[in-house]
């Protein structure tokens, strides 16, 4: 298989609610004018905490500094594995299963946080520019590894990065066993043609930017009534849109114009973490994703700025709940 170093330098960012009003203008600005932007990577993520906006340099340059924006200081470079020539998507699992065992699992081992963004289309593992020489000493066994410049591929080994495994650090540590929460809400992974946006572009905007606006309650915190949660995350990455939202949120757009694969499944969602996770942590990712592996669970995976969540088929819940439920309740072993 081959792994590929995207040509892409990434910021992680968050915007708070109640200052989401002082950065529409840009973000209507990355999702629908294209021709007005050089920005290729842009992906938008509400979670009852705030607004996660991952984005390339181009497109950080059209956030002002604010209190309401909160900006992690690590370069973060995506990483995309292709297997047979084309994005991997066609195992019997999909999502960040095909990759617990050959790139997460490895990384984590290594003391590399990894932070992950899921599509319809693909799986993207954003790591630290800092990095780089660790993941490529770690995965060279097991992947062609290609760097993407100016639209050409070019072989990267580790000669040609100052390598050698520092293991990042301190000896393996047990990693943080943290919490999950499952709520109620069943969500759909969805794409749509690019040309089609503007279709959609009302309801968009409705759904992104005043659907907690307040017509509907907001005086509650965001930890009360978790039975559902508030998730919605657009994608826009070289070309190719994605979308995640939960079925109440998909009854507001044309039922023509947003597609799914053609089996049309619904997921049900595994949010990590009790406490904000920060982006330290090593292992987080490959705590769910390895167990999903083992029993061939399909997942989609999106980190947030505080949180991370699992999408697994709905059929799946009640096995996924048991099995985390049991990895919670062991002892910890070393």
């Amino acid at each position: 298989m081959d792994l590929h170093i995207l040509d892409h330098r990434l910021r992680v960012t968050s915007i708070s609610k109640n200052g989401l009003m002082n950065f529409t203008h840009p973000l209507i600005k990355l999702i629908f004018l294209r021709n007005r932007t050089r920005c290729k990577f842009f992906s938008l993520t509400e979670t009852p905490e705030n607004y996660t906006v991952v984005l390339d340099e181009e497109g950080f340059k059209e956030l002002q500094p604010s209190e309401h924006l909160q900006v992690e200081s690590s370069i973060w470079l995506p990483l995309n594995v292709v297997s047979n020539g084309s994005a991997s998507s066609s195992s019997q699992a999909v999502g960040v299963t095909k990759i617990a065992k050959s790139v997460i699992a490895p990384l984590a081992q290594q003391h590399v946080s990894v932070f992950m963004l899921s599509t319809y289309q693909t799986d993207f593992i954003l790591v630290k520019e800092k990095d780089l020489s660790v993941v490529i000493t770690t995965l060279e066994e097991e992947f062609n590894i290609y760097k993407e410049v100016g639209g050409e591929s070019v072989p990267v080994h580790c000669q040609d990065v100052s390598c050698g495994l520092q293991k990042n650090g301190k000896e393996a540590i047990q990693p943080t066993v943290h919490p999950v929460l499952i709520p109620q809400n069943h969500f759909c992974v969805m794409s749509l043609d690019p040309d089609t946006l503007p279709s959609i572009a009302t309801t968009l905007i409705d759904v992104l930017f005043y659907s907690s606006s307040p017509k509907e309650d907001t005086q509650s915190s965001p930890s009360q009534d978790l039975d559902c949660i508030k998730f919605f995350s657009f994608s826009l990455i070289d070309g190719y849109i994605s979308l995640v939202m939960d079925t109440e949120a998909q009854r507001q757009f044309p039922a023509d114009l947003l597609f799914t694969s053609s089996s049309g499944e619904l997921w049900r969602m595994v949010r990590i973490g009790g406490q904000p996770l920060g982006f330290d942590e090593c292992g987080i990712v490959a705590q769910i994703s390895q167990p999903l592996a083992d029993s061939d669970i399909s997942a989609y995976y999106i980190s947030t700025f505080s949180f991370d969540h699992a999408l697994v088929p709905e059929e799946d819940i009640v096995s996924v709940t048991d099995m985390l439920q049991h990895q919670r309740k062991e002892p910890a072993t070393s």
